[in-house]
């Protein structure tokens, strides 16, 4: 019965924390978005709000590492391998060679809202890095 229970709840939670994840900028974009390029243009502006985030946090980071020459390497190799990480998993979400045949007008809106839930993780991982100093 609790597993029943607990399977309802986080059915019903999944909704509000992918929801939660948006910007309030990005769902009153898409409250007034009545065609697929605006629902694009939602999501590609998103996409570049929280790469803007993630540049931000990941300078913090480094700058307060910027008496340890060997961290700050460290730190710039992780997050060169996020980089080829994020773009190999948004490569294996779409693989077909044909993009726009195969995903059709809500591709690149799709593409940007995984890369933007996507670099939400890092920001996290990054934050986390930062607390842990």
């Amino acid at each position: 019965m609790r597993s029943i229970i607990g399977a309802v709840a986080f059915v019903a939670l999944v909704p509000c924390l992918v929801a939660a994840q948006d910007s309030p900028k990005f769902r009153a974009c898409n409250a007034k978005a009545v065609a697929q390029p605006e629902l694009n243009a939602c999501a590609a502006d998103e996409a570049k709000r929280v790469d803007a985030e993630l540049n931000r946090i990941y300078r913090e980071l480094l700058s307060k590492n910027t008496d340890d020459a060997a961290a700050a390497e460290k730190i710039k190799k992780a997050q060169r391998a996020w980089v080829a990480f994020r773009d190999a998993y948004i490569e294996a979400m779409f693989p077909a060679d044909d993009k726009q045949a195969e995903y059709g007008s809500m591709y690149q809106m799709e593409v940007d809202q995984a890369l933007a839930t996507l670099t939400r993780r890092q920001i996290d991982a990054l934050k986390d890095l930062i607390r842990g100093q």
